[in-house]
């Protein structure tokens, strides 16, 4: 595991889950689910839009301290909590990536009551 690194920092969320923020491996850096949360961890809620953009907030926190932006990520997974987010969630999610897109996959009715929204991603990082 040589050619693996941790990426967090002090801009990025924490958790007291078992997790890193990313793990940059060869060309690639693999982002853990990012979600509502202030820089402790601890969960925000709010309206879908409040708790969307936080999310992607937090995402680009950590694409920052990765030393990539919005543009790298090749592959986006998008948890939205109900299948009547999914207008505003494309929505907003046109406010962070531009065309041409990253591959995706969007999941609705998984996560329960705690958050509204989460996402994950996979970023090309060749320098």
């Amino acid at each position: 595991m040589n050619n693996v690194k941790v990426i967090a920092g002090d801009d990025t969320p924490k958790s007291s889950l078992p997790f890193s923020p990313a793990i940059h491996a060869g060309d690639y850096i693999f982002f853990s689910g990012q979600a509502s949360v202030d820089m402790k961890g601890n969960i925000v809620s709010g309206t879908f839009a409040e708790e969307c953009r936080r999310t992607f907030d937090n995402l680009e926190k950590v694409l920052k301290a990765a030393g990539v932006e919005f543009e790298n990520i090749v592959q986006v997974r998008n948890y939205v909590g109900k299948q009547e987010y999914l207008q505003e969630f494309n929505k907003i999610y046109r406010e962070y990536f531009k065309k041409p897109y990253p591959a995706r996959t969007t999941i609705t009715g998984c996560l329960g009551d705690m958050l509204k929204f989460e996402v994950d991603a996979i970023a090309y990082a060749k320098k």
